[in-house]
């Protein structure tokens, strides 16, 4: 009686070890099955993020673009302002040399002669 109720006892075991895996292989598909789902949303997630992020860059490039239109703007207003600046001290400088030849006439002819006579001078020896 032993050999039959040690074979019952084994066919027992076998099914339910048969169960146990079974049991073990759906929980596994389960399991796979949600990791898929996970590794879907968190793909889903970062897809967002980088349209997120790739909108936001182009925000930002283009109130840069903005920035640079604006700053070349102005340069030219600068440039025109300090133009303007440039002009005013040049008339200065005339109308003072103007009022310093009215002042003294031999002294601004004699300056204007030896300037001019340096100059040949220069451009003379250069030739050489």
């Amino acid at each position: 009686m032993s050999t039959t109720s040690s074979n019952g006892n084994n066919a027992v075991a076998t099914q339910t070890v048969k169960a146990n895996l079974g049991d073990a292989g759906t929980h596994l598909k389960q399991a796979a099955g949600h990791a898929g789902e996970a590794i879907k949303g968190a793909a889903g997630a970062a897809g967002e993020e980088m349209r997120l992020g790739k909108a936001q860059v182009k925000s930002e490039l283009a109130e840069t673009a903005l920035s640079g239109i604006a700053a070349a703007e102005l340069a030219g207003a600068a440039s025109r302002e300090q133009m303007d600046r440039l002009m005013d001290k040049g008339r200065d400088l005339i109308d003072s040399a103007s009022d310093l030849i009215r002042e003294r006439p031999l002294a601004s002819f004699g300056m204007a002669f030896a300037t001019g006579w340096i100059i040949a001078k220069l451009a003379r020896s250069g030739d050489k």
